[in-house]
């Protein structure tokens, strides 16, 4: 498989296609240092085998920023580089950190916005990047990723949304002034063979923002001035955020905040099109540089028919991956069938949302990590399935399934007419109900469940029922 095939990127070599993108995870607290809870998220995905692992956002300037690590000075380096040691002893692949700088915003709903920022202002923020990035050599990271993505810093002055009238704004060179100064700063502070990443939207996703049209040319410079991979994201944009009284504004509760994370009803591979758009360009003048794909990426067939087509270089899985960060070691074993399944009920992105820690919905309650086992006993059931139709939606209900560790949840499979069952959903115990809304009159629904324990281990199959909605 092409996905675990290795890829150099400058002094970094990376032991398969595989990448954590970098996740907030709200387990820090607001003085920005690593703690226990951070270690042990970030060692839980080290172990799971991915080859990249990026570390969530972290400051490179002093502004209060609520549970966010921080770069912003020697003081939060110890425990970076404990982290960082500790990742590269326990699993292959190689680890980043992503660094940002962001403006300020109030509970009122005011926010700082880019036109708002002096020329001394402005010139201060290459020189908090390229201190941060020579601390993360320092720390022993194998390379440092740039933050101009959604709402952010540097992604507001990328945007065509920048109201700027002077050299940082207006045309499209203007926007990218400060981005490239800070990778320009950044390149001279670490030096020639430490990798250089960027992480920026492909489409911002809201009236007036750039599409992929621009984001080819964007990606070209950046790449032109010393980035070495660009990761590709969408939306999560201020413009479109939905105010909420007391709370500040959020920017991934509007429709380009779905397009930044897509959930259930989104197709697979979503935002697929702005990565191999963007790869298409970049290879059309000559430029080999890595790219990322992300958006709802979650089987190995699908990463490898990304791959495959030249539409990427490397697969990003951020909400898979918390689900089940051991999906790279299980899938290169052979073993797709014993992961844990995102089901992109987006509760994640919700408790981000409401300011609180982090957690898969899948996981066990109360959880602020993903199981770890090596069990090898799958759940044991009845396999009694029952089916009811009422109100235009399908009814399950089964039998709760036993396990010796523990029954972690249930996979859904459902069949439409004469097509082959596709898994539609997941749900975490102790849950033994599930209503699927989206039927129709005139077809025939055929189902059944699997149970699965904290290792991924499945139990039989139910069996089969089959239903029709009549009214």
């Amino acid at each position: 498989m092409k996905l675990f095939q290795p890829l150099t990127i400058r002094s970094m070599t990376l032991p398969n296609r595989l990448v954590v993108p970098a996740m907030v995870t709200r387990l820090s607290g607001e003085d920005g240092f690593v703690n226990n809870d951070i270690r042990d998220r970030y060692m839980r995905f080290a172990k799971g085998g991915a080859g990249l692992v990026v570390l969530e956002a972290m400051a490179v300037h002093g502004s209060r920023s609520g549970p966010l690590l921080r770069l912003s000075g020697d003081e939060f380096m110890a425990g970076l580089r404990d982290l960082c040691a500790g990742m590269h002893d326990i699993g292959p692949g190689r680890v980043v950190p992503q660094i940002i700088h962001f403006l300020k915003i109030a509970r009122s709903g005011w926010r700082q916005k880019v036109e708002d920022l002096s020329i001394a202002e402005i010139h201060a923020i290459p020189h908090a990047y390229a201190a941060a990035a020579e601390r993360s050599v320092r720390c022993g990271f194998d390379g440092v990723e740039l933050h101009m993505a959604h709402a952010y810093t540097l992604s507001s002055f990328l945007s065509r949304l920048n109201r700027r009238r002077d050299d940082y704004g207006g045309t499209l060179e203007r926007r990218l002034r400060l981005p490239v100064e800070v990778v320009v700063a950044v390149r001279a502070a670490v030096g020639d063979q430490y990798p250089i990443g960027v992480r920026f939207d492909g489409e911002e996703c809201i009236k007036g923002g750039y599409t992929v049209a621009e984001a080819q040319l964007i990606a070209y410079r950046l790449v032109r001035a010393g980035v070495d991979y660009v990761s590709i994201s969408a939306g999560g944009k201020f413009e479109d955020a939905v105010p909420r009284a007391g709370e500040p504004l959020y920017p991934y509760t509007g429709y380009s905040g779905d397009r930044c994370m897509p959930g259930k009803s989104w197709p697979d591979g979503a935002n697929r099109y702005l990565p191999a758009g963007i790869k298409s360009f970049l290879r059309k003048q000559g430029v080999a540089a890595p790219v990322i794909a992300t958006g709802k990426i979650n089987t190995p067939e699908l990463a490898e028919e990304i791959l495959g087509a030249g539409d990427a270089d490397l697969i990003g899985m951020a909400r898979p991956l918390l689900a089940d960060p051991d999906w790279p070691r299980k899938v290169q074993a052979g073993r797709f069938d014993k992961v844990i399944r995102c089901c992109y009920a987006n509760v994640c992105k919700a408790r981000d949302e409401r300011f609180q820690t982090v957690a898969c919905f899948l996981w066990p309650k109360g959880s602020k990590q993903a199981p770890d086992s090596e069990d090898i006993v799958p759940p044991q059931w009845d396999r009694q399935l029952a089916a009811s139709t009422q109100q235009g939606r399908v009814s399950l209900k089964w039998s709760a399934a036993t396990d010796n560790e523990g029954v972690y949840g249930y996979d859904i499979w459902r069949a439409v007419g004469g097509e082959k069952f596709e898994r539609i959903d997941a749900i975490p115990v102790p849950v033994t109900t599930y209503h699927d809304t989206a039927t129709i009159k005139g077809l025939a629904y055929r189902y059944f469940v699997q149970a699965y324990d904290l290792a991924g281990n499945r139990s039989e199959r139910s069996f089969v029922v089959e239903a029709r909605v009549e009214s």
